[in-house]
């Protein structure tokens, strides 16, 4: 069962609050359509970094998570936490999806998003840096048959022995 999310907060303005809060309903409910409204929360010149890509630009940015709904079957974020401070903050999630060639392998990856937020010629909030942090061999690559074998080997490989975990 997904817990509730937690919000942590110390120097947040009711404004900031409100942004936070839609941009996690904006991520909890994404789709397809919903990359229609990528500029309400992204600014024109945002950066976006994650295991797979590093761009610059709304339009760039708009190609990844266009990609991400061609090449998955109903991928999802929960969002598990959020923590904030005036102009930024770090949402943990995790990230539900299945192979489109494979709908029923059924995956997650947890990971967290740090956002630097700026705010535009009106007034509004806007993300500047959004960066993922996850990974993608513990979280991916274990889970598929021939990569999992070398990744298992190397995790072992590289572990301190004699820790439980």
């Amino acid at each position: 069962m997904i817990e509730p999310i937690q919000f942590i907060n110390s120097h947040m303005d009711s404004k900031s609050a409100q942004f936070i809060q839609e941009l996690i309903g904006y991520f909890s409910n994404l789709d397809p359509k919903g990359l229609e409204n990528l500029d309400r929360f992204y600014s024109n010149n945002a950066e976006f970094k994650d295991p797979f890509n590093h761009t610059f630009g709304l339009s760039n940015i708009r190609r990844i998570f266009d990609h991400m709904f061609e090449s998955l079957h109903e991928p999802r974020f929960i969002v598990t936490n959020a923590v904030w401070d005036k102009d930024k903050a770090c949402l943990c999630w995790d990230f539900v999806f299945a192979p489109s060639s494979k709908p029923k392998l059924l995956m997650t990856a947890k990971g967290c998003s740090y956002l630097n937020f700026t705010q535009d010629e009106g007034g509004a909030l806007k993300i500047l840096v959004h960066r993922d942090y996850w990974d993608p061999a513990e979280e991916i690559y274990e889970k598929l048959p021939l990569l999992g074998v070398l990744f298992r080997w190397l995790k072992r490989l590289l572990s301190t022995p004699g820790l439980k975990s």
